[in-house]
């Protein structure tokens, strides 16, 4: 993980508000940021190990895990909850439940007129979804569509 971490921590040791791009590009790199890497992120931003902590878990982008093979985003915001995202996140979260698929809350992926909304993978965007609609999904996923 020093191969990795340690250009980072160059980069950006010395620059003002360098505590998001480091856990942006140290995400970016490795999927998550992994909980070994918090004493050497803090030591080398000068901040404590609670600083950094509590940033990676305030947001929501910030995985503490490896990724699954797919990671999919359910809407929780409140258009999305309104016509029942939380019902779906539910049934997303039982269906993947030992799949490589990785269910995660995003709040608000910008289709507040058609939610519930989903996201796969940082790309793919899908309106007005229904546990059916889920199941199609995470069908062409497992089949490697």
């Amino acid at each position: 993980m020093d191969a990795i971490l340690d250009p980072i921590l160059a980069a950006w040791r010395d620059r003002p508000g360098a505590l998001l791009p480091v856990l942006h590009a140290v995400q970016d790199a490795l999927g998550h940021v992994p909980a070994a890497a918090v004493p050497e992120i803090a030591a080398a931003l000068n901040l404590s190990r609670a600083e950094v902590h509590g940033v990676i878990s305030y947001y929501h982008h910030f995985r503490q895990e490896p990724p699954g093979r797919h990671v999919v985003r359910v809407c929780c915001a409140e258009a999305c909850q309104a016509v029942g995202a939380e019902a779906l996140a539910e049934h997303a979260r039982t269906r993947t439940a030992e799949s490589g698929v990785k269910v995660e809350p995003m709040y608000c992926l910008g289709l507040c007129a058609c939610g519930p909304a989903v996201q796969v993978d940082e790309a793919e965007l899908h309106a007005a979804v229904t546990p059916a609609k889920f199941d199609a999904l995470l069908a062409r996923l497992e089949a490697g569509q």
